[in-house]
C-alpha cells in the first residue's frame, strides 16, 4: 500500500475509534512496521491533523461529532499511594482526566497525556506505574501537579473540584 493511501486509511480508522489505538495495531492492519506508522503519524500531524499520542496509542481529538465539552485545570497535591483515589474521584464524578502537568524548577513545564475515562483506565494506568517500577511525575514536585479535566457539563467539573477539596487534594 502506498504512503498516501495508507495515511488516508489511518485517518479513517482513527475517526472511527473512540479509544486510543496502538502503533503496533495500526502496523498490523496496514502490513507495515510500527516505525512506518510513527512516520505516517508525524506526516499527518504536520498536515494539521489532530492526532494525540498517548501511552495507550493514537487518538483523534477535537472531534466535531462529540458533544460539547467543558475543560478546567485543577491544581492538586497528594501522596503516591493516593493516585488511584484522586483519579477515581474524578472519573466517578463523570469527568475525564486528559493530562498531568508538573512545573519543574529546572526543566519548566512537563506535560503527559493520560486520557483516563473510567475506573478501568485508572486501574490500568496505576498498574503500569507500579509494574514498571517507575515514579510518577508528581514526585518531581513534592506531590504538586495539575490535571486538565473534561466533562459534558460545567456542573460535573464543579462537583469534581468539590470532591477534590473535600478529599484534601485541591490546592
Amino acid at each position: 500500500m502506498e504512503g498516501d493511501t495508507r495515511r488516508k486509511k489511518i485517518m479513517e480508522i482513527l475517526q472511527q475509534e473512540r479509544q486510543p489505538i496502538s502503533g503496533t495495531e495500526l502496523a498490523q492492519m496496514m502490513g507495515v512496521s510500527r516505525q512506518i506508522i510513527v512516520q505516517d503519524i508525524a506526516l499527518l500531524r504536520a498536515s494539521c491533523k489532530n492526532i494525540l499520542s498517548t501511552n495507550k496509542g493514537y487518538l483523534l481529538y477535537e472531534d466535531v461529532s462529540k458533544p460539547k465539552s467543558y475543560r478546567r485545570t485543577v491544581k492538586v497535591k497528594h501522596k503516591n499511594e493516593e493516585i488511584s483515589q484522586e483519579l477515581n474521584l474524578i472519573v466517578d464524578a463523570g469527568a475525564r482526566v486528559l493530562d498531568v502537568v508538573v512545573e519543574h524548577d529546572i526543566y519548566g513545564q512537563i506535560m503527559v497525556d493520560l486520557i483516563l475515562n473510567n475506573r478501568s483506565d485508572v486501574q490500568s494506568f496505576v498498574r503500569k506505574v507500579e509494574g514498571n517500577k517507575t515514579k510518577p511525575l508528581n514526585e518531581l514536585t513534592e506531590g504538586v501537579h495539575f490535571h486538565t479535566i473534561e466533562a459534558e457539563r460545567e456542573e460535573i467539573l464543579d462537583e469534581v473540584e468539590k470532591q477534590l477539596k473535600e478529599a484534601g487534594f485541591l490546592l
